[in-house]
């Protein structure tokens, strides 16, 4: 007979700490092979019902993946040129904003020496100091951004060629999975599949609905405020918004910037109004109603979450953090010994439970004595 033996809390926590830790540190060392795989995982699940289409329509798997793929690349380069028009505008500009930037400074600068009894001489060569000191390290970022950029090309046709592959054997991967789990967990597992498909694809369609709305509303905004490149300036805050945390506040300084060299400070300050009101409007209103009702999870778990994706995988972690939260949570809620962990990832809010201290002493009413 077989006795089954069981490690105390501590032993088993232990266990526990240490596998995760290992985990990570491989997710850590890993990123360059693992994100683009994620990457394309999501990519093929998104486009597997165009694929899926064409072949219904008859035509072979290979040729479906190829016309979805290349009217995906079309699609993304269209956009890419749209923006690139508006940017080689925005460049041509450039000095002009930078002529105005500087005169913006030199009369900051007088003001200070003027109110604060700052020697002029000392104040000017400070700035230039600075200003030698950011054209240093702006040129090295241009550089890194130059190196990335090919990096991100190499990685984008190796991505191309994951989703491919994925779309092609996907018939393989999930005959893998059928064969790997006992015949009584496959309708979990097909529950799990399906789900986890829907997850996905709600959670993109939803972030792309909010990217659209957040594009029109600032768009609006700076053309009502007379910002130039409105247009161009509302789709690239829009585009920085999706990125947790950070990506609002890298969102509002660019308009910023430009309404201080081309208006006036008060209209960077009417911007950042315009923005905030967006802001709010965006993670009250459209974030609940469009992108967080696709995941449930609550919103501690949110941030933790996307807090530890960044510190992984910087950005591209902090984008993936939240569906792959939602998956683990969807996985956690099949398996008995892991619902309480999924329930705990959840947003469902149990009824307040008031916890009785044991050390109160109980007040025991004393006989009333006799006076006479």
């Amino acid at each position: 007979m077989k006795t089954e033996t069981k490690l105390p809390f501590y032993a088993a926590a232990s266990l526990v700490s240490m596998g995760l830790f290992a985990f990570l540190g491989i997710l850590f060392l890993a990123q360059k092979i693992i994100v683009p795989i994620i990457y394309s995982t999501i990519i093929a699940i998104v486009l597997g019902p165009v694929v899926n289409f064409f072949v219904r329509k008859g035509i072979g798997r290979i040729m479906s993946i190829t016309i979805t793929l290349f009217v995906v690349v079309i699609t993304t380069i269209f956009i890419a040129v749209l923006l690139s028009t508006q940017m080689m505008q925005f460049t041509d500009t450039f000095p002009k904003f930078i002529e105005q930037f500087n005169l913006l400074i030199d009369q900051f600068s007088s003001w200070i020496s003027g109110h604060f009894h700052i020697s002029p001489i000392k104040l000017n060569s400070w700035i230039t100091k600075k200003n030698a000191e950011i054209t240093n390290e702006a040129s090295a970022v241009i550089a890194q951004t130059i190196i990335n950029t090919g990096s991100l090309l190499v990685v984008l046709i190796l991505s191309l060629v994951y989703v491919f592959m994925i779309l092609y054997y996907q018939p393989l991967l999930l005959q893998f999975l059928h064969t790997v789990f006992k015949s009584d967990k496959l309708a979990d597992i097909n529950e799990i599949l399906v789900e986890t498909r829907t997850i996905i694809r709600s959670y993109l369609t939803g972030l792309l609905l909010e990217a659209v709305i957040v594009a029109t509303l600032n768009s609006i905004a700076l053309l009502i405020l007379g910002i130039d490149y409105a247009i161009l300036l509302g789709v690239i805050s829009a585009i920085l918004n999706v990125i947790p945390f950070i990506g609002g506040l890298l969102a509002v300084s660019l308009p910023m910037l430009i309404a201080i060299t081309t208006k006036s400070p008060s209209y960077a300050l009417l911007v950042l109004v315009a923005y905030l009101v967006i802001q709010f409007i965006d993670n009250h209103y459209i974030i609940p109603k469009i992108v967080a009702s696709r995941v449930k999870l609550n919103a501690l778990v949110s941030v933790v979450v996307v807090l530890i994706g960044g510190a992984l995988w910087g950005i591209a972690g902090m984008f993936l953090s939240i569906p792959l939260t939602a998956i683990i949570k969807l996985i956690f809620d099949r398996i008995d010994v892991l619902k309480p962990w999924g329930y705990l990832l959840g947003d469902t809010m149990p009824a307040i439970i008031t916890i009785k201290s044991p050390f109160r002493k109980k007040v025991v009413a004393k006989p009333a004595q006799n006076t006479k």
